[in-house]
């Protein structure tokens, strides 16, 4: 491992706070312990320290931890100081490590990249720690804690050492070539293991919509005709003004989108423009959007107080009759699921509807693939792997089997992630 400069962070939530934990980690991490407290203490044992300033004045008493390397999170000799958690004994503490030579402050995400280039997490895992720090839900902290905790990459380890077997039997088939039925003994097997995989590959990433689904939330489009009262439910279900509401025709003109948290899956709720026949150039705009966005939405409520049907690109949206306080027809109820936003009428009703969808969508276990990287590098290792199970010719089907390899070793950033892992720390807070 290449020799780093040695970063700072406060780890923890922003004071104030009932403790406060600061992370060194490099090379002159036990320097900085013993320019603050005196000492290094035992590996892996808390022990309180008196910390001081270069001056000798006393900036706290805290507990002080060490993990020596290679053998900490980062790889490094790691040093934590837990302080009592207000803002000036922390400002304290770091300025007074600010001034030890060799110390810099960490960047957004660097110990977690220092962590991955030490070989302690691959990316998958990284891009799984990302999701399970922005999770919302409880839905996205299952997917996120499997991602990070290395589901996928156990899988595609799994998938890429039998790859590398059937590689070996192709390798030494081709190797025996002039032995007669002895090429045709090792390669059967080869050829019957990549059509396996090629089938676990298309199980998976068939799966993949689901887990995205998962990460970026259920987007349910919220459709009708005009004044059938889409605002109102969307600012009901939200708890929140969070659209304008009028009975003037065309008040929504441009898409609206609110995030919520509806029995542990995300949702988002879209707010569209009323769908109508219009010569106003900007609604016209807002009603093609609107179209648009419904038509690529997970799900579609369409809106109506009468019994009016939903246009035929909308024709799998699920239908729910409005202003059920003051529309018979909708309070019918044989009529179907009604409801009225302003009263709450039938609002349990529709709630328990999109979370049966939501959990229907998301599936019971979290999935493997969660992002679009993922799937697009399993793409390229399944389509590889298909070409491989039509090879004509020995050596054809050896270097396939090795390209499917090698784009498996993209989705756990084994190779051509350089992009992607600055990217991706940058979305990090300092400390992590």
């Amino acid at each position: 491992m290449a020799c780093y400069e040695t970063i700072y962070a406060l780890s923890s939530g922003r004071p104030p706070a009932g403790i406060a934990v600061l992370r060194i980690s490099g090379p002159h991490a036990q320097n900085a312990a013993r320019t603050l407290a005196g000492h290094v203490p035992p590996p892996r044992k808390a022990t309180l320290a008196r910390l001081t300033d270069a001056a000798g004045h006393p900036l706290d008493r805290a507990m002080m931890l060490f993990f020596p390397a290679p053998a900490s999170a980062t790889g490094e000799d790691v040093v934590e100081f837990h302080l009592h958690g207000g803002r000036a004994v922390v400002a304290a503490v770091m300025a007074a490590l600010s001034s030890i030579t060799g110390l810099r402050l960490a960047q957004p995400g660097e110990f977690t990249r220092r962590a991955h280039e030490a070989g302690k997490m691959d990316l998958a895992e990284v891009e799984g720690l990302a999701d399970l720090i922005d999770a919302e839900t409880e839905a996205q902290r299952r997917q996120a804690l499997a991602l990070a905790s290395g589901a996928l990459s156990r899988r595609v380890e799994g998938w890429r050492a039998r790859l590398v077997r059937a590689l070996m039997l192709v390798e030494a088939g081709v190797d025996f070539a002039d032995e007669g039925d002895v090429p045709d003994a090792l390669l059967a097997p080869a050829r019957e293991e990549a059509a396996l995989l090629l089938n676990e590959l298309d199980a998976a990433l068939e799966d993949a919509k689901r887990g995205e689904r998962v990460r970026d939330g259920l987007a349910v489009a919220i459709a009708g005709p005009p004044n059938a009262g889409k605002s109102t439910l969307l600012n009901a279900l939200a708890g929140r003004e969070a659209a304008i509401v009028s009975h003037i025709p065309g008040t929504t003109r441009d898409i609206l989108e609110v995030h919520l948290d509806l029995a542990g899956q995300a949702v988002t709720l879209i707010d569209t423009a009323g769908l109508r026949e219009t010569e106003d150039e900007i609604e016209a705009e807002g009603i093609r959007r609107a179209r648009a966005r419904a038509a690529s939405a997970d799900l579609v409520l369409w809106l109506s107080p009468d019994d009016a049907p939903p246009p035929a690109d909308l024709s799998g949206a699920v239908r729910v009759r409005t202003k059920a306080d003051i529309c018979e027809a909708a309070a019918d109820a044989g009529a179907g699921l009604s409801l009225s936003a302003r009263t709450g009428a039938g609002m349990e009703a529709l709630v328990a509807l999109l979370t049966t969808r939501a959990d229907t969508l998301s599936g019971r276990e979290p999935a493997l693939i969660t992002r679009a990287r993922q799937r697009m590098a399993l793409m390229d290792a399944r389509d590889h792997l298909a070409r491989a199970t039509m090879a004509s010719a020995d050596e054809l089907l050896a270097e396939d089997l090795r390209l499917t390899a090698r784009a498996l070793d993209v989705v756990v950033g084994r190779v051509d992630v350089e992009d992607v892992l600055d990217a991706l720390f940058r979305t990090f807070c300092i400390g992590k």
